[in-house]
Parts: C-alpha cells; sequence; structure tokens
C-alpha cells in the first residue's frame, strides 16, 4: 500500500458509503437474484470486514439505501430497470427489503440515508449535505451494482468535488465480466482503485 492511499483514506476526512446493501437487492429474496449471488460470493463478505475496521479507525460509515411506498407514488417508473428490480421483498419504510442487511448493522455512529427516486444515492438526497457536514472530502464507496448505481455515485462524487477511492473486490456487477470492464475502462479513470485488503492496512 502506497503513502499516498494512506493519506487518501485517512480517517479525518473518510467516509465508506455502502449502495443498497438491503434485503430486497441482495437479500435472499432480492428482486434481481443474479446480482445478489454475485454481491454475495466475493463483495458482501468484503463490506463485512472492512465496515468493523472503518469504524475502529474512525472512519464515518454511511448507508444508502432505497425505499418505495406501497402505490410506488413518488418513485421512478420511467426505466426497464425500476420494474425487473421488484421484488418478493417490501421495500416499505420499515420493511425487510428497505433495511440494511442485519450483518451490517448499523451501528449507532453509522448514517442511515433513505431515497425514494433515482438511480443513486447522491442526486437529489441529503448525501452530499451530510457528508460536507461530517468533514467528508474522500469517499470510499462499495456495493452494488457496477451496472448502474456504483458508476452513478462515483460520477457524481467526482463532479462534487470529493475524491473517491473503489475496493474493487467489495463492489459487484452483473456478468462478473462486465463489472471487471467497468472498473477497468471508466471507474479507473475517475477513482483509485484498491482493495479490501490494502484498506484494512490502512485502517489497521
Amino acid at each position: 500500500m502506497s503513502p499516498a492511499l494512506a493519506d487518501l483514506i485517512a480517517p479525518g476526512h473518510t467516509a465508506i458509503v455502502t449502495q443498497e446493501c438491503q434485503g430486497a437487492v441482495v437479500g435472499p429474496n432480492a428482486g434481481l437474484a443474479a446480482l445478489a449471488d454475485e454481491a454475495r460470493r466475493v463483495a458482501l463478505p468484503n463490506i463485512g470486514r472492512l465496515l468493523p475496521a472503518a469504524r475502529a479507525a474512525g472512519v464515518h460509515v454511511v448507508h444508502c439505501l432505497v425505499q418505495r411506498r406501497a402505490d410506488g407514488l413518488g418513485s421512478n417508473h420511467n426505466a426497464k430497470l425500476f420494474a425487473l428490480g421488484r421484488s418478493a421483498v417490501a421495500i416499505e419504510p420499515g420493511g425487510e427489503g428497505a433495511r440494511l442487511l442485519p450483518e451490517f448493522g448499523p451501528e449507532p455512529a453509522d448514517v442511515v440515508l433513505h431515497r425514494w427516486h433515482g438511480l443513486g444515492p447522491m442526486g437529489g438526497t441529503d448525501l452530499d449535505a451530510v457528508l460536507r457536514n461530517l468533514g467528508v472530502s474522500t469517499i470510499v464507496a462499495v456495493g452494488v451494482s457496477l451496472n448502474v448505481a456504483i458508476p452513478n455515485l462515483v460520477m457524481d462524487a467526482v463532479n462534487a468535488a470529493y475524491r473517491v477511492v473503489l475496493p474493487r473486490d467489495a463492489v459487484a456487477g452483473i456478468p462478473a465480466e462486465y463489472g471487471d470492464a467497468v472498473i477497468a475502462n471508466t471507474l479507473s479513470l475517475l477513482a483509485t482503485i484498491t482493495t479490501t485488503d490494502d484498506l484494512l492496512h490502512a485502517w489497521k
């Protein structure tokens, strides 16, 4: 691990942001079962290693979740993805599908944010304001998916002047080869690409 990475993810200005690590997206009854299966293969176990280390080091932990009303009012219906992602698990506030996977917390110091619409956790949400109020300038982005929401988060964050770090083994997309290609050909131009082990070494 380079000294530059250690400085970039120093606890005083860093937050780890989990994207849609919730029942309806990566749980056992997820709407996109193939994505959930791929996330459980590598990314979710590594997120489970990162979160305790981040908390112990004093890195802020922010969980970004999606929810919608039972009647769908106020949520998007203008893309195929929103229909494909419908799950047998309720994604209404308080429902299993809208809750963080229990193995990830939340712990008392974690921040949990919910959104009602959109493809990513930053556009039209409280995430930017919350991170700035926490003094954050570096985002470590983890979760799903490399197909849509993770690129959306990375681009929105870079446009908002954050530095972004992406542990390649704590994010997932489908097929896995496509996720790798997105990292290699797009996200590597915008974010610092690293691994779970390098982050753990920096934060221990």
